[in-house]
C-alpha cells in the first residue's frame, strides 16, 4: 500500500482494474483510495459494468431508493442475524451471492422475510446465459432448486423493502391537533420536527399536512 502511495507521489499513474466489475463494489480497494485521499492524490473514477445497478435497473423493484449490502456472512447464524436487522428496511435491498450459497441465502431469507416476500435473483448479467427471475421467495426456491443451471454463475439477489405504513385517521387527527398548538407558536420545520418525535409519523408526511393547514 505505502509502496503504492510513494509511487502517486512520484507522478506516475496507477489504474486499480477489477475482473469482476466496477472496483470498491464489494472488494477492499478503498483502502487505497483512501490513503490516496488523504497524501492528497487526485482519484478520477471510469465507469464500467455494475452488477448491482445492472440488476437492480430489469428487476422491477422500486430504484428510487435502495441499498447494497454486498456479500452477507458466509455461515447461515450471522447471515439470519444481519438479514433480522434489515427485515423492516423500506429500501430495496442488493445482495451478492457465490453460487454455491444460493439456496442456503434463500432458506435464510425465507425464515426472515416469509414466503410471500417479493424478490429477483438476476444470475449471469449481460453473459450469454443472463437469466433474471422474480417473483415471491417461496417461488423464486422453487425455479432455483429445480434447475441445477440455477445454482451457477454470478448471483445478484434483491430483496423488495417493506412498504410503509400509511397513517390511520386516527393518527391523522392526532397529528392534526399537536401540529395546531405547535404552528401558533413555533416556524414550521420546527413545528414538524417535533409533531414527528411525538407521533411517530414521518416528518415529510407531517410536513405536507402542516403546509395544507397552513394554506387553509
Amino acid at each position: 500500500m505505502n509502496a503504492k502511495i510513494q509511487r502517486l507521489q512520484q507522478g506516475e499513474s496507477i489504474a486499480l482494474i477489477s475482473d469482476a466489475g466496477t472496483p470498491l463494489l464489494s472488494d477492499p480497494g478503498y483502502f487505497l483510495v483512501r490513503e490516496a485521499k488523504k497524501a492528497g492524490i487526485q482519484v478520477i473514477p471510469i465507469p464500467g459494468p455494475c452488477a448491482a445497478i445492472t440488476a437492480l435497473s430489469a428487476a422491477g423493484l422500486p430504484t428510487d431508493r435502495f441499498a447494497f449490502e454486498g456479500f452477507l456472512p458466509a455461515k447461515s447464524k450471522q447471515r439470519i442475524e444481519r438479514l433480522e436487522k434489515l427485515r423492516q428496511e423500506t429500501r430495496t435491498l442488493i445482495f451478492y451471492e457465490a453460487p454455491h450459497r444460493i439456496l442456503d441465502l434463500i432458506d435464510d431469507l425465507l425464515k426472515v422475510f416469509g414466503e410471500e416476500k417479493l424478490a429477483v435473483v438476476a444470475r449471469e448479467l449481460t453473459k450469454r446465459f443472463e437469466t433474471i427471475h422474480s417473483g415471491t421467495l417461496a417461488h423464486l426456491k422453487t425455479i432455483i432448486s429445480s434447475d441445477a443451471n440455477q445454482q451457477r454463475g454470478e448471483m445478484v439477489v434483491l430483496i423488495e423493502g417493506m412498504k410503509e405504513a400509511e397513517p390511520t385517521e386516527e393518527k391523522t387527527i392526532a397529528a392534526d391537533r399537536i401540529l395546531t398548538v405547535l404552528l401558533e407558536t413555533l416556524p414550521l420545520k420546527q413545528a414538524v420536527e417535533i409533531a414527528a418525535k411525538i407521533t411517530g409519523e414521518r416528518k415529510n408526511h407531517l410536513y405536507q399536512q402542516a403546509l395544507r393547514m397552513q394554506a387553509k
